[in-house]
């Protein structure tokens, strides 16, 4: 017996609107799609929404101009868009709305270590150990690793072959980075005490 097909149907082109209403319900689709989603949508993802000759970067444009003065932003995070609050309004959402599980719950430390990885990517538990000067504990890693923020990476070449770590776009996108060349200045870091010396990273 052959299977509905389950998919929504979409109109994509709207051809029976006029070009302005057309390009304002392609905008609002966008918005839509951005406000649901709980990661970045890649542009081939929004192009599904809007006509096939539709601008996906001057519809994201638009939008960000729409929310100009408001509290939310359009962010392009880890090869996507996302919606955002902007950053201003942080220590009200912190004091009265209930966010669960979107608090990333890091300590300082889990944060250094975290830094760490990033910039010296890939990066094994006996690096982590010689730039801190002590050991890392495995249930920091697991910790990490558990919320989607650091991965496995290549084995290293030698004796052994210890598993490295590396970020993810999870991390990408928990800190508001389009790509790892968005990384604060490591000088900074470093005076910040959170990038210690080491191998140099491996940033793409």
């Amino acid at each position: 017996m052959k299977m509905a097909n389950t998919e929504p149907v979409l109109d994509r082109e709207l051809a029976d609107l006029p070009p302005d209403r057309r390009w304002r319900e392609w905008l609002r689709r966008v918005e839509a799609v951005l406000f649901a989603s709980a990661s970045p949508v890649p542009r081939e993802a929004l192009a599904r929404v809007v006509g096939q000759g539709a601008s996906v970067d001057l519809l994201i444009g638009d939008l960000a101009a729409d929310l100009d003065g408001r509290a939310f932003e359009v962010a392009k995070v880890a090869g996507g868009w996302m919606l955002r609050t902007r950053p201003a309004y942080a220590p009200a959402i912190r004091v009265a709305a209930d966010v669960g599980d979107q608090l990333l719950g890091l300590s300082d430390f889990d944060t250094a270590v975290l830094a760490v990885i990033a910039y010296h990517q890939p990066i094994a538990r006996d690096g982590l150990r010689d730039i801190f000067g002590r050991e890392i504990g495995r249930d920091l890693i697991a910790r990490l690793a558990a919320r989607g923020l650091i991965g496995t990476g290549p084995r290293e070449p030698r004796r052994g072959a210890p598993h490295t770590f590396v970020t993810t776009e999870t991390f990408l996108a928990a800190f508001g980075l389009e790509s790892l060349r968005d990384l604060p200045d490591r000088e900074a870091l470093a005076d910040a005490g959170l990038a210690g010396e080491g191998p140099q990273a491996g940033v793409a």
